[in-house]
This record gives C-alpha cells, sequence and structure tokens, in this order.
C-alpha cells in the first residue's frame, strides 16, 4: 500500500512538475503574430475565455486554458476592455494581457476642412469606412434631431479639426462631438471679445466669421476683412460679399457669379439685404472666429481680390473702383 501512494506521489509530482514546466515555456513563447503585428478586435461582452479561445482557433494562442487560468490567479480576467488593439510582433501572453487591460485602442482619424458646409461634412462622415454608420436620413433638419438638437440650422455649427476616434464610434456621435466642440470654441472665444465689436450675439459671430473664412485664406487679412464688414454692418451698408450670394444659389452655382444673380432676392444675397445673412454659410475656423471678435481697427469699406491670393483694400468707393479696374477689369 505504502509503495503505491508512493507512486502515487511521484507520478502526480512528475505531472505537477510537467505543468510549471509547460505554463512556463508558455508564458515564455511569444505568441503568432506576424512581422506587421495583428490587429485584434475585442468584441462588447466578450470574456477572456472566449477570446483565448478564438484566438487559439486563428492559430495566435496556445493552450488557451493557461492564459485564462494564469489570469484568474491574478484576478485580471474580469478586467480586460472591449476595443481594437494592436499586438507588435513578439508580444507574450503576459504582455498580451497588459495590452488588453491598459492598452489604448487603435485611433482612426477624420478631419473637418475650414469653410466646409455641412453638406461636405455629412459626405465626409458618410464616406468614413470605420465609423459606424446610423443616421436614419440625409436631410438637414432629421439630422439635427437625431443629434438632439431638433430645429437648429446645422450651417457652420461643427467645428473644423482632426478628429481621434475608435473603431465602433457612431457618426452621430462624432457628429454631435464636433457640434459640441464648435459651442465650446465659440463661447470661449466670446467671452474674450474685444468691447466694440458689431456683431450682438455669439451667432452672429458665427455668421460673419463663416463669411470671412469664404473671402480669405491669408492669415494676416482676416481680421481686416472683419474690421471691414464691422464698419459696414455699423454704418448700414450692404455687405456685398460674393460667397453669400454663391452659397444662395447653392447647386446652381457653375463657377460664375452673372449680374443676374447677384439681383436675385435670395435670404443669403448680400448685395440685395442689409445686414448679415440669415445663417452661416460655411464652417468657419478659429482664426476667423477669432478675426470677427477682434476685427483690425482702420477706416477700409472696400476690399478686392488682386489676382495673387490677396485684397487690395480701400477707404473710398472712388480707391475701390480704380482698385477694381485694376486687378479684376483688366482679366475680362
Amino acid at each position: 500500500m505504502q509503495r503505491l501512494i508512493g507512486i502515487l506521489v511521484l507520478l502526480l509530482s512528475l505531472g505537477l512538475g510537467w505543468t510549471w514546466m509547460g505554463y512556463r515555456n508558455f508564458m515564455a513563447t511569444p505568441l503568432s503574430v506576424p512581422p506587421e503585428g495583428l490587429v485584434l478586435q475585442v468584441h462588447k461582452g466578450e470574456s477572456l475565455h472566449g477570446l483565448a479561445r478564438r484566438l487559439a482557433r486563428e492559430g495566435v494562442l496556445g493552450h488557451p486554458e493557461m492564459l485564462y487560468w494564469h489570469a484568474r490567479w491574478h484576478k485580471l480576467a474580469s478586467r480586460i476592455r472591449a476595443g481594437e488593439f494592436r499586438v507588435p510582433a513578439g508580444t507574450r501572453p503576459a504582455g498580451l494581457l497588459d495590452i488588453l487591460i491598459q492598452g489604448k485602442s487603435i485611433q482612426y482619424r477624420l478631419t473637418l476642412i475650414e469653410g466646409w458646409t455641412f453638406h461636405q461634412v455629412l459626405e465626409a462622415v458618410r464616406r468614413d469606412p470605420v465609423l459606424r454608420h446610423t443616421l436614419d436620413s440625409d436631410r438637414p433638419e432629421a439630422v439635427m434631431r437625431q443629434l438632439g438638437y431638433p430645429g437648429v440650422h446645422p450651417e457652420g455649427r461643427f467645428f473644423p479639426d482632426t478628429y481621434a476616434f475608435p473603431r465602433g464610434t457612431t457618426d452621430v456621435a462624432f457628429l454631435r462631438r464636433a457640434y459640441r466642440r464648435m459651442q465650446k470654441e465659440l463661447d470661449q472665444a466670446w467671452a474674450g471679445r474685444a468691447s466694440d465689436i458689431a456683431v450682438k450675439t455669439p451667432y452672429e459671430a458665427l455668421i460673419l466669421a463663416s463669411i470671412v473664412e469664404k473671402e480669405t485664406a491669408v492669415p494676416e487679412e482676416r481680421a481686416r476683412i472683419a474690421g471691414v464688414f464691422s464698419r459696414r454692418l455699423r454704418l448700414g451698408m450692404r455687405l456685398q460679399t460674393d460667397p453669400t450670394v454663391i452659397y444662395g444659389m447653392g447647386a446652381r452655382y457653375q463657377g460664375n457669379i452673372r449680374a443676374a444673380d447677384l439681383r436675385e432676392d435670395t435670404p443669403y444675397n448680400t448685395y440685395v439685404h442689409t445686414g448679415l445673412p440669415p445663417t452661416p454659410i460655411c464652417m468657419p475656423g478659429r482664426a476667423s472666429i477669432e478675426a470677427v471678435l477682434h476685427p483690425a481697427p482702420g477706416k477700409a469699406l472696400y476690399f478686392v481680390a488682386n489676382g495673387k491670393g490677396r485684397h487690395v483694400f480701400s477707404d473710398t468707393l472712388q480707391q475701390h473702383n480704380a482698385a477694381v479696374r485694376r486687378y479684376q477689369l483688366r482679366h475680362h
């Protein structure tokens, strides 16, 4: 009997020894990951046990039970997070657990460009291959209702920037984030505004900033153009800015503005109507918002493109007409 017990103890010791050696070898052996690394998607609600078995079926991990019991022993099994993670070549089982518990999900990026219209924003979101598309409609009013802002006109309401997000982010969540960012940026800029500006509300500032955004891409001109528009608003002069006319034309605009277009009575035709148009005409960037809230001083009431990407500013109509003859009419 004692001999039998001795044999059983010996076999048990050998078994434990082999198990211990196998466990040590398992923990020391890198996963079967290609040289460029592995993108690993952990689904929401997926357990470590299920994930380990999936990795074993895919040939990434040997002995999935060892990974699971290692994590259980160290109280890590319940701490893995859902997401998409990059697993580098050479990663061992303990390193995999670190990635799943402490690592950051892979971030994708989508850039909204200054001067884009809401239609262009929606197109970029719709084309993005990573965002999860849940919008029920392309109609602006329906989109804003789904975002939680019913009755809000969407033009100009989304802040242009590069946004990082993990896979699985919905289009609604992305747009809501850009909307709230614009609200925050506008509120902060408005709080630091100059005391003698022509616009009376943050929304008026957003409208005028969208016009400045469309008028120039030259940083040092923004405040000067904002100054021209501010003086015109104070004097009751029409803004007479082509970008608003173009916006009011919509899909009819084919690259040229005719004299008839300047006379057309649309809500956005600032050659016909005094004051600001009813909404922004694009997404202004921070620089254009700041320019409107801190316009450059001066007397200029006019400006015209010089054909080289910049503008010539004039204090009087006589000077402006001379600049138009010099820089515009000679090209026609």
